[in-house]
């Protein structure tokens, strides 16, 4: 790793920073292309990453970062959760594909590796888990806004492979599922119940809390990105990264507030009478990861308990992330 020069798009993102944080780490050479500013708490990669500012759309600033000294670039530039394909489909179909789309242009003309961080929200209502990477999609219909995240990601896998076959891009796929830990904005199972916990207020659970995910420690789940941009074996390939143990959203909003030493039950949300029609949940999540441990050797090692404690630490000693507003569907 360390004679690798890198790319992370997204790099200020939650993933992408951890992911651009571990590479400095292994003693790559890392550019961010982000849209905004490096941020102060991403004091790493703020002293140590070359940065370039930019829409991942925009042709100019890709070129500007992907270099044709570029090795690896991973491509973890989003528009992902509830609230931002509740309130914005078009941005999320815009960025999740052209960007993708622009991405894969730019690394085939300069000839570099590329790792697309993509999502267990591929598989849609699949009701049959686990899931292999070749399972079948399920999904509602077109006018519930949650499908167009996940035909998105999806749309941006097939571009992929599409590059892997008619230009021969050296190029794979990651899923993440449900990924949490330190600087995840509080709009999501996990990182929501560790901010309103330690806020002093109860957490929220859509519907009964019977649903059921496999939640990733993050550290895991760039172990395993680093992994697939460095084994021939998944170009043209997607694989899960993903914990195998299943819990219900309700055990695990439960089990927040015990680490976090909060008292109190949840608040349930109707998302039938709170987020509409465009809101669909899905009643299980659980990934089939033996590929990934076949192809990379790669395990989720973090059992939630350990993840969750981690999280809970760090949230209580960045009091800036607690000051954050809850940013969650509903309120």
């Amino acid at each position: 790793m360390s004679a690798h020069r890198v790319v992370v798009t997204g790099g200020h993102g939650f993933v992408g920073s951890h992911l651009a944080e571990r590479l400095l780490s292994a003693g790559a050479d890392v550019t961010v292309l982000d849209s905004g500013d490096p941020p102060p708490h991403l004091d790493l990669l703020r002293r140590n990453a070359r940065y370039v500012r930019g829409d991942v759309r925009d042709p100019a600033p890709l070129a500007a970062a992907i270099t044709p000294d570029v090795d690896v670039v991973y491509h973890l530039a989003a528009a992902v959760g509830v609230d931002t394909y509740l309130d914005n489909p078009l941005d999320v179909i815009d960025i999740n594909f052209l960007g993708t789309k622009r991405v894969l242009e730019r690394a085939t003309k300069v000839d570099a590796r590329v790792v697309v961080a993509s999502t267990s929200e591929i598989f849609g209502k699949n009701p049959t888990v686990p899931w292999r990477e070749d399972a079948d999609r399920v999904l509602g219909p077109t006018i519930a806004q949650r499908w167009c995240y996940s035909t998105s990601k999806a749309l941006a896998e097939h571009l992929t492979f599409g590059f892997v076959q008619q230009h021969g891009l050296a190029a794979g796929v990651v899923r993440y599922f449900n990924v949490y830990g330190p600087r995840q904005r509080p709009a999501y199972v996990i990182s929501r119940s560790v901010h309103r916990a330690l806020n002093g207020h109860p957490p929220i659970v859509y519907d009964d809390g019977h649903q059921t995910r496999s939640f990733t420690y993050v550290a895991d789940a760039v172990e395993g990105t680093i992994l697939a941009g460095a084994s021939e074996q998944t170009i043209g390939e997607a694989i899960n990264l993903g914990s195998m143990r299943e819990t219900s959203v309700a055990e695990a909003v439960a089990l927040v507030n015990a680490v976090a030493g909060a008292d109190g039950g949840a608040v349930k949300v109707d998302t039938a009478e709170q987020l509409g029609a465009g809101y669909q949940d899905l009643p299980r999540r659980v990934p089939d990861a033996g590929r990934a441990r076949l192809l990379l050797g790669w395990s989720a090692e973090t059992g939630l308990r350990e993840g969750l404690t981690r999280t809970v630490a760090w949230a209580r000693a960045n009091p800036w992330w607690l000051a954050l507003s809850d940013t969650g569907a509903s309120r």
